[in-house]
């Protein structure tokens, strides 16, 4: 049996080792889509997202469909209301900032939406589901201690 700290995800309860998993394919996908190439002499890296994005209107969908796949994910792990919604203007205003020529690229290449989402992900579960990991009881581990008379 398991305890609280796991989650029901489409038919199948998730271990602590996969919703850690999750969280790190989320950090890996978010790295890529914004920080994964450094520049020479640059102090700030980039990633896909940006690259994709010079594409006028379908760069920036295209990077916002990804962007949404992190939210989903982080709704898939229980991540609060409110930490959605951060997580959603975030990758709004990347999207629509996005939009505008040559100043969208540049707000996107500074603003690097998945990586804040990431991060907030991240942050939800060390708060949250790493804790209530950590507090469960692994009942097959445990020995009956019950006397027999």
């Amino acid at each position: 049996m398991f305890s609280s700290a796991a989650i029901f995800v489409m038919g199948k309860i998730m271990k602590p080792e996969e919703k850690e998993a999750l969280v790190q394919s989320v950090e890996k996908l978010a790295r890529l889509m914004d920080s994964r190439f450094a520049l020479p002499g640059m102090p700030v890296k980039l990633g896909l997202d940006t690259i994709i994005g010079l594409i006028p209107v379908l760069g920036d969908t295209i990077g916002l469909s990804i962007s949404g796949y992190i939210i989903a994910q982080a709704k898939r792990l229980g991540v609060s209301d409110a930490t959605l919604m951060k997580m959603i203007i975030n990758v709004f205003l990347d999207w629509l900032i996005g939009l505008v020529p040559i100043l969208g690229d540049l707000f996107d290449w500074g603003w690097q939406a998945n990586n804040r989402n990431a991060q907030l992900l991240r942050k939800h579960y060390e708060t949250h589901l790493r804790r209530n990991s950590l507090d469960e009881t692994d009942e097959s581990q445990m020995i009956d201690v019950t006397p027999r008379g």
